[in-house]
């Protein structure tokens, strides 16, 4: 429900509202003009400013340099717009009391942070003296090739040396990977894993009033405060900037306190964000419990935004005039300059002379940001996107030197490793997630039901026995927690293998792999990565049961996430050997990987009749695995018919394969894609060019499958002159029962199309 609002006639203060940045930047300056009050006492620099306050007085005038310096550039960046040397006009004015947290936490505690968070970065950055804030941002503001953390991709506050994570657009989905991050510190310690940032640093996340609503943030909260519950380490300040707005929406006044205060195990504190010398008292103890007690803290600071939500933002449409003043009047600068004034730490023509200092250096470091280069070619630009070094991946996946006394898995030097009679694939990919435990120390494996239980499908049974709690472990049962956690562990240099239930359960928690993991590389210009392992149970063909949210066949929200590797084996051997890649990417080059396990072929033994064991495989031997992109092709002597699928698909096209050989003679080739994504468009194109006929076998949905991307692979690479037809899924959930198969590829159906085709050979 929106409450009512009184709304301006249009047209009758639009002349008043329409450059409200020269209105504030007037409100300023005349204050210092017409100030004729004499100081109310003289403070020291070196004094407390105010009584009952650590902050000092060359603490505050840093501070309120800061504040200076971050209005400027939202003066400037607007300038920028106008010039058409800028690109970005969402600023942080009315925010800049945020400076405060720059200055009373580490340069190497991580931050997560809103995008009015222009005061904290002039301010953190004081700590590492060769950073200069100003023309970093001026630099992101005019998508500069130069920028120091994007390197031109997107504006956004980022820093490696100051351990500042970019955040595109920070509408809540940063929350649980920062809480992720948070919990992660303690495992990384028990994993023995070095960490990059001290063992008693925290979390800083910052986001605004409406972020609060959001389902993501909500995700965040719960986990931080069910972590805490647990008796668990937690050390994150979660800092809500309150304005009262969502862009044009009103947050109910008192909706943030009444959703925070009593909740459980995460401290509230609260404060005047406008006021520089409250925000630090409050803000001080906040960031000291954190610290030393290892759990979450929620600081509540209610601010007033100024210039609308961004450049473009005409807020007559949606606020009167006396609101907008109103805000207007409670200006932080404001605040800031008359604590100054009052306090004698400064008079009103010093102040000026640094306002308009502040002016000049963020006016100068603009100017020569819009003259650097800017990103130009197509191959710059995706150039940190999915990097890939093919040697070191492959020598890393091959790499043998572990040891461990598992059965069937053993690699050392004292002989041979111990081998298994040939198993399932369940069993081949617990056995190659005891291995990954074993090479990698740094390797967490978590989820829903992954412990004690060993999964649902039993597929890391015993894990928990050998490896212990703090490397595999339960989580509460929400898939953006899981996936945050993934996130945050892998900033700490843990190797995360996160298990999504259910195939359908991924799209609860799409965002943080497409909107956060997966865009990580790209808007840090590879400085930052968070190489993760999700294994998803997937698919289809479990004979009815369970219904749609057990039987998922869509992959299409994986397959638009760009960067990301999707891997799909059918069989436990080739998982085996792929699964040793996929660790691989991770570790070279800090791929983000979507591992999908058709569900239907983990207990499968028998291909054509039943008692054959022909699904059944001996476990690879270390040191092999699968480059990526490498398709596995059965029958590739035959001529006629190409099937190229993947997943279930393999083992129906198989058996399809053998009746049509018995019906008729003809043998068909097939290819098993494995990999998913990135495609393989040159053994695909090779193949189809071989044979002329190509039919494909997707158990995906008719609309959005990758047979879709398949066929247009072979018409761009092979021209027309391929036929090309395609057995695929309806554009339908799947029921319960044996309705399910209606709506899924079967035998029937491939060896129909096989037919046709086939036949057309006789016709020519």
């Amino acid at each position: 429900m929106t409450p009512k609002d009184p709304r301006p006639t249009h047209g009758k203060h639009t002349a008043h509202i329409i450059n409200r940045a020269d209105i504030v930047d007037r409100n300023f300056r005349q204050l210092l003009q017409t100030w004729n009050e004499p100081p109310t006492h003289r403070a020291r620099l070196t004094e407390s400013v105010r009584s009952g306050s650590t902050l000092s007085g060359t603490a505050f005038l840093e501070l309120f340099d800061s504040q200076m310096l971050s209005r400027h550039l939202d003066f400037e960046a607007r300038a920028m717009r106008a010039r058409n040397e800028g690109f970005y006009t969402i600023g942080s004015a009315g925010h800049e009391g945020n400076a405060v947290l720059g200055r009373l936490t580490r340069h190497t505690d991580p931050a997560f942070l809103h995008y009015r968070s222009g005061g904290f970065m002039m301010e953190r950055a004081r700590k590492l003296p060769h950073i200069d804030p100003v023309y970093d941002a001026a630099m992101s503001l005019a998508a500069s090739a130069t920028d120091p953390i994007s390197g031109g991709r997107h504006k956004v506050w980022g820093s490696k040396p100051l351990w500042v994570l970019p955040q595109t657009s920070t509408i809540g989905s940063q929350l649980p990977k920062a809480v992720g991050m948070a919990i992660a510190i303690a495992l990384a310690r028990r994993s023995a894993t070095a960490l990059p940032i001290p063992p008693d640093a925290i979390i800083v996340c910052s986001f605004g009033d409406a972020s609060v609503d959001h389902a993501a943030a909500q995700s965040g909260f719960n986990a931080a405060a069910w972590t805490t519950y647990q008796h668990l380490p937690c050390p994150i300040l979660l800092v809500c900037e309150d304005n009262g707005l969502g862009i044009s929406l009103r947050t109910p006044t008192g909706w943030v306190e009444a959703s925070l205060r009593g909740r459980p195990g995460i401290r509230y504190f609260t404060g005047d964000g406008a006021d520089l010398i409250e925000t630090h008292t409050v803000a001080e103890t906040a960031v000291e419990y954190v610290r030393r007690t290892r759990k979450p803290a929620f600081l509540h600071l209610h601010m007033h935004r100024l210039l609308g939500h961004a450049g473009s933002d005409l807020e007559d449409k949606y606020r009167s005039l006396p609101q907008i003043e109103a805000g207007e009047a409670q200006d932080p600068l404001l605040h800031s300059a008359r604590t100054a004034l009052r306090s004698g730490l400064l008079g009103a023509t010093q102040i000026l002379d640094r306002y308009q200092a502040a002016r000049k250096r963020v006016h100068e470091a603009a100017s020569c940001a819009a003259r650097t280069p800017k990103l130009e070619r197509r191959t710059q630009i995706m150039h940190p996107l999915a990097p890939y070094n093919a040697a070191a991946v492959n020598a890393e996946a091959a790499r043998a030197d572990y040891q461990t006394e598992y059965p069937g898995v053993t690699a050392d030097s004292s002989g041979p490793p111990k081998q298994e009679p040939p198993r399932h694939f369940a069993v081949q990919l617990n056995r190659a997630l005891h291995e990954l435990l074993a090479k990698y120390p740094q390797a967490i494996v978590f989820g829903e039901d992954v412990a004690q239980k060993g999964g649902v499908y039993t597929v890391t049974t015993g894990l928990y026995e050998t490896f212990k709690g703090h490397r595999v472990f339960n989580t509460l049962i929400d898939e953006t927690t899981v996936l945050g956690l993934a996130q945050g562990a892998a900033y700490l240099g843990l190797l995360p293998i996160p298990e999504i239930q259910y195939l359908a359960y991924f799209h609860n928690a799409c965002d943080q792999i497409r909107g956060e993991a997966g865009s990580l590389q790209f808007f840090s210009n590879g400085q930052y990565a968070n190489p993760l392992l999700m294994r998803i149970a997937a698919f289809a063909y479990q004979k009815g049961f369970g219904g749609h949210f057990h039987n998922d066949n869509s992959i299409t929200a994986l397959r638009d996430i760009p960067g990301l590797v999707i891997a799909c084996p059918a069989r436990g051997d080739d998982a085996v050997r792929m699964l040793r890649t996929c660790a691989a990417l991770n570790v070279v080059n800090g791929r983000v990987v979507a591992f999908l396990e058709p569900i239907a072929l983990y207990m499968t033994k028998d291909l054509y009749q039943p008692n054959d064991g022909k699904w059944l495989f001996p476990y690879p031997e270390p040191g092999r695995a699968i480059s990526l992109g490498s398709a596995r092709v059965y029958h590739a002597q035959a001529r006629e018919l190409l099937i190229i699928t993947y997943g279930n698909g393999v083992w129906l096209s198989l058996r399809a394969a053998r009746r049509l050989l018995r019906q008729s003679g003809r043998r068909i080739r097939i290819i098993d894609l494995r990999w998913l994504k990135p495609l393989n468009r040159i053994i695909i194109a090779r193949h189809a060019r071989s044979i002329g006929r190509v039919l494909v076998v997707d158990e995906g949905r008719r609309t959005g499958a990758i047979s879709e991307e398949i066929v247009t692979a072979i018409v761009e690479t092979c021209g027309h002159g391929i036929q090309i037809r395609r057995v695929v899924g309806d554009d339908s959930y799947i029921p319960l029962g044996k309705a399910a198969q209606q709506v899924l590829p079967d035998e029937e159906q491939i060896i129909t199309a096989a037919h046709s085709m086939l036949a057309a050979i006789n016709d020519q």
